[in-house]
């Protein structure tokens, strides 16, 4: 039985999606109609909220210039809104579907037996990542176009020498950081994404059809493949598109942490569709075997983003590198309502409510973290790149909502869709009988 998309739900995903374009369209207009002047009167009638502009850091933008540099970079700012808060959305489930590729690659290099049955889950949830990254890169061509001001590195006068500008940390970044390059990485980014989920999703249709052991090993190498593009790519695309917002820092630890952000994202989606096709009837042989151990993987992968936050964190304390305190000083200044309150929903929240095995079959309990996971690492996304991108500018509103619906509501109906070109189980792979036998070991 193949999955049929329910009308109400085609509905839902449509009408979140139109209701998304609607509230970014008037928050975009809401900010636009924002004049400069008013936006420097603002910092004028309010300097405390404003510190940096009268006693600029020596690490931020702009430090060693006036006082008018300072005004500027925040009117950039402000007008940054309406791009930072799509790219976060988009950022989120473009990334959900490349981790989910990874996942599923995993699942076929490591012949794991008890997975088979949600791979076709994996790859419905893939199909959205030439989505994302079209959105994705109509933002960063707007940033290249300087339409925008996300990467205040883009700015030529920060590597230009003879000018008052000019940034000794960027220059020296300049043979990585350069527009050109840049952009280049982030369509290639997308294409392999789009490739390996493409041919991944291919060879296993594949084995579907021939049930041969050259086609099995065929999708194991692939999966190989995939594996190491994500290794390589997921690294250098957080550092691409994320910690570049924070030029004067930098962190080895960084691509992990995101990496982890998107991940445990992408297995809460997998709990939410494996859910929703078994109570369809579509996917019968789902079972709270199954359940148990993706929720293994929601547990573990939030505690592992918990310790990789920390280690972050714990850098400002122990070393005191001036490029360490920076990025969390803005962070603890502006953003102290959200970025410390998103570590209960993160880290405190799965683990006081996952860490029981019975908990982890209770379909009802596991579908609301899942659910809270999501929305949870879409603020970490928040905290990523608002400060650098926003700074003082931020607040929830019909942008940061409206993207978020927008992005949701597309993501489902792509993935749902893709879910009704699929075979629910993969028939083909000769572990599939264990896949539906299979029963956790207590």
């Amino acid at each position: 039985m193949n999955y049929t998309f329910d009308p109400k739900l085609r509905m839902i995903a449509l009408g979140a999606i139109v209701l998304g374009i609607l509230m970014f369209a008037g928050g975009y207009f809401l900010n636009a109609s924002v004049s400069d002047a008013s936006i420097v009167e603002q910092i004028e009638q309010n300097p405390e909220a404003f510190p940096h502009v009268k006693n600029p850091h020596p690490h931020e933008p702009y430090a060693e210039n006036n006082h008018q540099a300072h005004i500027d970079h925040l009117v950039h700012q402000h007008h940054n809104r309406p791009w930072s808060a799509m790219l976060i959305s988009a950022f989120l489930f473009t990334g959900i579907g490349v981790a989910a590729m990874f996942f599923l690659a995993i699942q076929h290099v490591a012949q794991a037996g008890w997975s088979v049955i949600v791979t076709r889950v994996m790859e419905a949830i893939t199909a959205f990542i030439p989505i994302g990254g079209v959105i994705m890169l109509i933002i960063f061509i707007g940033s290249a176009l300087h339409w925008n001001h996300l990467f205040h590195w883009m700015d030529e006068t920060r590597v230009d020498f003879e000018h008052q500008n000019f940034d000794h940390f960027i220059k020296t970044k300049e043979p990585w950081l350069n527009i050109p390059f840049w952009l280049g990485r982030s369509i290639f980014y997308i294409v392999i994404w789009t490739f390996m989920a493409w041919m991944l999703q291919r060879k296993s249709a594949i084995l579907d059809r021939t049930g041969a052991i050259k086609d099995y090993w065929s999708l194991y190498k692939w999966g190989v493949l995939g594996i190491i593009v994500f290794a390589l790519t997921s690294m250098s695309s957080a550092w691409d598109w994320v910690m570049s917002m924070d030029p004067h820092w930098y962190s080895t630890l960084f691509g992990w942490y995101v990496m982890v952000s998107y991940l445990v994202s992408a297995v809460a989606v997998m709990i939410l569709l494996a859910v929703h096709l078994k109570r369809q009837g579509v996917l019968p042989q789902f079972n709270d075997n199954h359940l148990h151990d993706l929720t293994k993987y929601l547990f573990g992968f939030s505690l592992l983003w918990g310790y990789l936050w920390l280690c972050q964190f714990e850098l400002l304390w122990y070393a005191n590198v001036p490029e360490e305190a920076q990025y969390f000083l803005a962070r603890d200044e502006m953003y102290g309502p959200t970025y410390y309150k998103m570590l209960i929903i993160n880290i405190v929240a799965p683990f006081l409510v996952l860490i029981s095995s019975s908990i982890k079959r209770n379909y009802k309990v596991v579908t609301v973290m899942a659910v809270v996971v999501i929305l949870g690492h879409w603020l970490d996304i928040f905290n990523q790149m608002m400060p650098a991108t926003v700074g003082p500018w931020w607040y929830f509103g019909l942008l940061e909502f409206g993207s978020l619906l927008f992005i949701g509501g597309l993501f489902t109906f792509v993935v749902l869709t893709a879910m009704t070109k699929l075979k629910p189980v993969p028939e083909g792979n000769p572990l599939v009988h264990e896949s539906k036998l299979y029963e956790y070991p207590f």
